[in-house]
């Protein structure tokens, strides 16, 4: 049976069916080559204020080379193959100053498991740019998202913080504020908040565990998202 997310999406002509945001480029004004596997699970599969799948393992690779980068994150559920998804992204930043640098990049999402006759498009193609930086201890960003499948155009901003918590890990706290808007369809705010501690295991290896809450106004669709994510990421 299908997600109802998803076709609550596809009765509002535009709800994105998208799930990976970009991530911030902080290594886009180096010129070293690393490799990043991520393999995390979260309770819940929430992207931009709305749940597409209950408790998910999301792995990730991505590959940074001086200023670009391409990687690969997918949602695998644990209990259906229902809302599989697979995003293919890649961008290059640009430094713009010590603090500040420019992201711009687009990403390929593919739903292998979609009924043709959802009406649903199987892949999406979104293209993005986003500014990145630090005021005081202040993490900020801005991105601009438009799905030229969807004809959906997305503007989000978030605001991060970081508390240290001895050598080896932080406390770091994440509020999101963003806009969608379908051409044709519904627009409606979301905004949430998380709070994520990484715990340094080895100068490769860090095990992460968190909590976010989300939520949006558009009517007609579950709000108010809890879920919590663990994981390990290691850099080679």
């Amino acid at each position: 049976m299908k997600n109802k997310a998803l076709i609550l999406a596809a009765l509002l002509a535009g709800g994105s069916l998208t799930a990976q945001e970009p991530a911030t480029p902080a290594e886009a004004a180096t010129s070293s080559y690393s490799v990043t596997v991520d393999f995390p699970y979260a309770s819940k599969y929430v992207f931009r204020g709305i749940q597409y799948a209950e408790g998910s393992f999301q792995p990730s690779v991505k590959v940074t080379a001086g200023s670009a980068y391409i990687g690969l994150w997918t949602n695998q559920p644990v209990t259906s193959n229902i809302d599989n998804e697979i995003d293919v992204f890649a961008g290059y930043g640009f430094k713009l100053s010590d603090t500040w640098s420019l992201d711009v990049g687009a990403t390929l999402y593919y739903y292998p498991e979609l009924d043709e006759s959802s009406g649903l498009d199987e892949t999406t193609f979104e293209g993005y740019v986003g500014l990145n930086g630090t005021v005081g201890a202040v993490t900020l960003g801005i991105y601009a998202f438009n799905d030229f499948t969807l004809d959906t155009f997305t503007v989000q901003g978030t605001a991060g913080y970081s508390i240290p918590m001895g050598d080896s890990a932080s406390l770091n706290l994440l509020a999101t504020l963003g806009n969608v808007s379908p051409d044709g369809g519904d627009s409606y705010v979301y905004y949430g908040l998380g709070a994520t501690i990484p715990y340094k295991l080895t100068d490769s290896a860090t095990f992460n565990v968190g909590g976010q809450w989300a939520s949006h106004d558009l009517d007609g669709v579950d709000d108010s998202h809890v879920w919590v994510t663990v994981g390990l990421t290691v850099t080679f």
